[in-house]
């Protein structure tokens, strides 16, 4: 079992960046799939990007690609989203979650955090 925290949220401008990290509180990632997912208010959560820990392999939503990139950061047992190019419709709360597959689909991931909120002017 694995419990997972967000953080680097925040308010940027369009154009803007920021790192959004997910640490494990509880346990390693070593045999996980980790995934991106975000959300806004009365919307279904959308898929943003994917790593298996193990190997590094990764896997993108279509729109996301080129804008985001996900990587993982061994020693610190965190994986990162770093966000370029940031758009008043990336507007929303982002969630981190676990799973034993890579999968741009919720229901394949079994843990999941809090979530960190990102905010974009325009």
């Amino acid at each position: 079992q694995v419990q997972l925290v967000e953080s680097g949220g925040g308010l940027v401008q369009a154009g803007g960046s920021l790192r959004l990290s997910c640490a494990a509180s509880r346990g390693t990632f070593s045999t996980y799939a980790l995934g991106w997912f975000r959300q806004c208010p009365g919307k279904e959560r959308e898929f943003v990007a994917a790593i298996k820990w193990s190997s590094g392999g990764t896997y993108y939503a279509d729109s996301m690609k080129g804008r985001f990139t996900i990587t993982r950061d061994n020693a610190g047992n965190t994986v990162l989203l770093q966000m370029d190019s940031l758009k008043p419709e990336d507007t929303a709360l982002y969630y981190c979650a676990a799973g034993m597959v890579v999968s741009g689909s919720p229901g394949h991931y079994d843990y999941w955090g809090q979530g960190t909120q990102v905010t974009v002017s325009s």
